[in-house]
């Protein structure tokens, strides 16, 4: 637990406090200052454990992701959609992709430099995530 993680020991409840539990009405001092040195000893341990589960957590996320992700390919010259700025919609119903645009260098990586079909470059890159194929 993160608590646990952070201060070493367990949590207890206001309501365990108030209404007697077994877990309050049983505590010992001694045997808490006990507990709390041996934990005190296996901290980096436990810390070491946690910081396994939470890499192996990205890795199994990182995995489910990769597997659905299709990844998309330009050439030079392709014909492509951008997808527009929320600025760009002025209700729900505005088009959500904007263009057509021409691919004019594939810079690696899934990023792109584009240009209008009628005025030239345009000045940053894009991503492939936010581009599709135009098909005239």
């Amino acid at each position: 637990m993160p608590f646990s993680l952070e201060y070493g020991s367990d949590s207890m409840i206001p309501v365990e406090i108030q209404e007697n539990s077994p877990r309050f009405q049983n505590f010992v001092v001694e045997e808490s200052n006990e507990e709390r040195k041996v934990n005190l000893d296996l901290l980096d341990e436990v810390r070491e454990e946690a910081r396994i589960k939470v890499e192996a957590l990205k890795m199994r996320v990182e995995y489910k992701y990769s597997s659905k992700l299709r990844p998309r390919q330009f050439q030079v010259t392709d014909l492509v959609m951008r997808k527009a700025h929320p600025y760009q919609l002025e209700n729900k119903l505005s088009h959500k992709w904007t263009g057509p645009f021409r691919v004019t260098e594939a810079l690696g990586n899934g990023a792109y430099r584009l240009e209008t079909l009628e005025s030239g470059a345009i000045p940053r890159t894009w991503n492939a995530t936010k581009l599709k194929f135009y098909f005239s």
